[in-house]
């Protein structure tokens, strides 16, 4: 039985990785924050039903608690996907999105070259380290690098780092820069989730209005189930590398927008408005993803961009009364 360490499992990825890995028979081992509220919910059902899924506390921030763990299990592969992960909030915490993307990537690899060298090691990487505009599109992993957020800028310093190590020690330290992906169970302060939930309370006379900032940027938007799948095949190649997972299919805001009002037989034009709080103080205006390396190991995305936003509202709607 091989066994695997997700940090981040609580998160949206994690926990979709987290199903698919004990699909395969491993042994998983998934490493969350402490928070004052609850916030396990997407992997509860795995806490409660399967003997192979084991939970720990820890910090991406505290060597000690990543050390300590990495050199207990000593597992067999390292999914690095614990982040602060939201663009606009790293504006506001800098430091802290340096030290838990950047310096907590750096301590993962450190307990695995001292402690666990056999360990495969995955980094989730972000398209917002591109972040070029006038680029031409587009991206893969020979792009230019200049990121216009902390996210970007620490996701670009723990990109860098993989690399390093992989190089530098031999280790199998691979990379994955995964554009855009979405699911029911996105984050509720993500734009996409957003706009879902609100479209759901609205359509069910909920909430009035929705209150959004910049419509015009343009992201490629896929479907992390399907993008997990592409981690998990990154990992089983025979050599570390950098792969790109994209869909290659560019939408902005406001077709998102539009086609989750649409869906439910509303007008957007109705009901949202503009503040220019939720803008960001640089705007990445296009990311677009060229996945001919992902192409070449076997992935291809499948969902459609309606099929996306229809299956969230969906969720949304069938959620509302949810605590």
């Amino acid at each position: 039985m091989k066994t695997a360490i997700i940090s981040g499992v609580t998160g949206q990825d994690g926990s979709y990785l987290a199903e698919l890995l004990l699909s395969k028979g491993y042994e998983v081992h998934g490493i969350m924050r402490r928070l004052s509220s609850f916030a396990s919910g997407r992997i509860d059902h795995l806490v409660n039903s399967n003997p192979n899924f084991h939970t720990y506390y820890g910090d991406l921030c505290d060597g000690t608690s990543i050390t300590g763990i990495i050199s207990d299990i000593q597992p067999d592969e390292f999914y690095n996907l614990g982040a602060m992960s939201h663009v606009k909030v790293s504006f506001e915490i800098p430091q802290y999105t340096l030290e838990a993307n950047a310096v907590g990537v750096l301590i993962v690899l450190e307990a695995i070259r001292k402690f666990s060298p056999h360990t495969k090691f995955y980094q989730a990487s972000s398209s917002e380290m591109f972040g070029v505009p006038g680029v031409p599109a587009p991206y893969n992993e020979n792009t230019p690098m200049i990121p216009q957020s902390p996210y970007g800028v620490a996701k670009l310093a723990a990109y860098h780092l993989t690399r390093q190590y992989r190089e530098g020690y031999g280790l199998f330290a691979t990379t994955g820069i995964l554009f855009n992906h979405e699911s029911p169970r996105r984050g509720g302060t993500f734009v996409t989730k957003k706009i879902s939930q609100a479209v759901a309370r609205i359509k069910n006379g909920m909430q009035d209005s929705l209150v959004l900032g910049n419509l015009d940027a343009k992201r490629d938007w896929g479907w992390s189930p399907e993008f997990v799948e592409a981690i998990y095949l990154i990992m089983q190649q025979e050599k570390p590398g950098v792969f790109v997972v994209a869909t290659g299919e560019t939408h902005t805001i406001r077709e998102f927008v539009e086609e989750a009002f649409s869906y439910v037989g509303l007008d957007s034009k109705d009901y949202v408005r503009i503040d220019d709080k939720y803008k960001r103080p640089n705007e990445v205006p296009l990311l677009i993803g060229d996945a001919s390396s992902s192409k070449k190991i076997g992935w291809e995305p499948k969902m459609k961009f309606h099929e996306i936003v229809h299956a969230m509202i969906d969720y949304d709607m069938e959620h509302l009364n949810d605590k």
